[in-house]
């Protein structure tokens, strides 16, 4: 073995157990009892107090690069994703200049990313009005789905899709079993607003907004037989319709963000727009019935949705939602602050790998990532789930120093993490480049 780790906690499709890890050339090759002969050059011998997890997927990162560098960029998010145990991200198509919505820009992409990486990365294309005929080669050049949005995205240059051109989409989409991740707001219900008000913003993008449109992408899935993905889901009443199409057999997948699972619209601090994202963080009922569906398998998974910015696009010399960006930063800390609340609810840590590891894995068709077991990569969180520090924006590792989550104590450190046998928490540039084939 060139690698081996022995931890008394440590989360497999079993469950948690303690055990040992080998790992020879990036691959896991072995999982055994905490007592086997494996050895190797390189023992961890993980504390009582440390949980062995397996690299976190984070299906949702706006990366913003090339183009909007300044928001973001390659380095700094997945400098800022190895600092939160996260080993494998997908870059969302839009705010970068070219958005991918062809092979080229996917190229652009890539050229961009390439020797820039701690961590893998792959990309989503896009489906946009007019780019119909390039989503079977974006497909086949290894994108692992297609994002759109039903209205304005908050850049011109990535358009949305009229319902006619979202069923065209997805009637492509399912000649060759490709996956469409959709950002469901219906902009008929959604009003304009103004001001520093929190509720005025939140009323101006009510439940309606997403409730109707998830149920005309439901209805569309169901017409065309394929494969749809609600991203962002924080509209708690739209898990009955959910449950009823899953029943029926729709092949319906849903995420959420740790911001719709910590944080409560009822104390959110008007002028405080670093708390502003679309569709926007509801009332304390609702983020229980969002814990809920987690727990009743209604939603599948836990994604971070990093969509960060400038310091000044935050708007906050004036405290203005209307005229704010709208994203949340919270790439690096997505796991303790998860792990703060499930533990609340009698979560486990098996939970919590199945919503932030297996499942955004599973969903994007990586068939070695997400779990520690023979043959997958060898990915690793090493997390101490018991340690606690208060999140301080200047600390983190994305580009610009401005989170909805500064100040708030949490639960859960992430100690180091490995991606094919190698630690990245450090200055490491060991990532890849993934297409959908050799994920």
């Amino acid at each position: 073995m060139d690698l081996v780790f022995r931890a008394r906690r440590m989360i497999t499709t079993a469950g948690e157990v303690e055990g040992t890890v080998g790992v020879r050339e990036g691959r896991i090759v072995a999982v055994e009892p905490l007592n086997s002969a494996l050895d190797a050059d390189r023992v961890i011998e993980l504390g009582a107090n440390q949980v062995l997890l397996p690299g976190l997927v984070d299906t949702h990162v706006h990366v913003n690069d090339p183009g909007r560098t300044e928001w973001e960029g390659f380095k700094t998010a997945t400098r800022a994703a190895a600092a939160g145990g996260i080993t494998t991200l997908l870059d969302m198509p839009l705010n970068s200049l070219p958005p991918t919505i062809d092979v080229d820009a996917l190229d652009v992409k890539r050229k961009t990313a390439e020797g820039r990486l701690h961590v893998d990365v792959g990309f989503w294309g896009g489906a946009v009005p007019g780019n119909l005929k390039q989503l079977r080669p974006m497909h086949e050049a290894g994108v692992f789905g297609f994002k759109s949005f039903l209205l304005h995205s908050g850049v011109d240059e990535f358009g949305h899709l009229s319902f006619a051109e979202f069923e065209a989409a997805l009637r492509e989409l399912n000649r060759f079993n490709g996956l469409m991740i959709v950002h469901a707001e219906d902009e008929q219900s959604i009003t304009s607003s103004r001001g520093r008000r929190y509720a005025d913003f939140l009323a101006s993008r009510p439940r309606a907004a997403e409730n109707g449109a998830i149920s005309r992408v439901i209805a569309l899935a169901r017409k065309t037989g394929a494969r749809a993905h609600i991203l962002h889901l924080s509209s708690s009443d739209a898990l009955p319709m959910i449950a009823e199409a899953r029943a029926e057999g729709v092949e319906l997948t849903v995420e959420t963000c740790p911001h719709y699972l910590t944080f409560v619209a009822e104390e959110i601090p008007d002028g405080a727009t670093q708390f502003k994202c679309c569709p926007p963080i509801r009332e304390a009922a609702n983020r229980e019935a969002l814990w809920q569906g987690l727990a009743d398998g209604l939603i599948d998974f836990i994604v971070s949705d990093h969509s960060p910015s400038t310091i000044a696009l935050k708007r906050f010399d004036t405290g203005d939602f209307g005229d704010a960006w709208g994203g949340i930063a919270g790439l690096q800390i997505g796991l303790p602050a998860v792990w703060t609340q499930a533990r609340r609810r009698g979560h486990k840590m098996f939970d919590v790998a199945e919503w932030m590891a297996h499942r955004p894995a599973k969903l994007a068709g990586m068939r070695h990532k997400g779990q520690i077991a023979p043959g997958f990569d060898a990915d690793f969180c090493v997390f101490a789930p018991d340690e606690a520090f208060v999140v301080q924006a200047e600390q983190l590792h994305h580009r610009n120093p401005v989170t909805a989550y500064h100040g708030l104590p949490l639960a859960g450190r992430v100690v180091s993490t490995w991606l094919r046998g190698i630690k990245v928490t450090g200055e490491e540039l060991h990532g890849d480049l993934l297409g959908r084939e050799d994920a």
